[in-house]
């Protein structure tokens, strides 16, 4: 089965950037498409960005479009997410998922992905 790890979360002041990396342990162009997924506490996921490895075809949520840019390495069969100008509302944690199944079709719903990384927290604060 195929890992997902994320990491490059941290504490940031309002205003800055991070950037989140996912990693996968097998070939990410075999997926049809790849997101990145937040959760407040006491929320369900909400879908941040989504990716279509084959094509490069990216959707965002109305909440980022503008400030968030995913992206993706095929060499290093590694997804972006690079963050800016953040705010304390986006403090969550950020999930990579990834569609194998065919399900999602670039749609930021958590129901379409079959696979989940753990998670990488953001908190935005001064």
């Amino acid at each position: 089965q195929v890992q997902l790890v994320e990491s490059g979360g941290g504490s940031v002041q309002p205003g800055g950037s991070l950037r989140l990396s996912c990693a996968a342990s097998g070939h990410i162009v075999g997926y049809y498409s790849m997101a990145w997924f937040r959760q407040f506490p006491g929320k369900a996921r909400e879908g941040v960005a989504a990716i279509r490895p084959g094509g490069g075809d990216t959707y965002y949520s109305d909440a980022v479009k503008g400030r968030f840019t995913i992206s993706l390495d095929y060499a290093k069969n590694t997804i972006y997410l690079q963050m800016n100008s953040l705010k304390p509302a986006d403090t969550a944690m950020y999930y990579c998922a990834a569609d194998g199944l065919n399900l999602a079709n670039l749609r930021l719903d958590a129901a379409g992905y079959d696979e989940w990384g753990r998670g990488t927290q953001v908190t935005v604060s001064s």
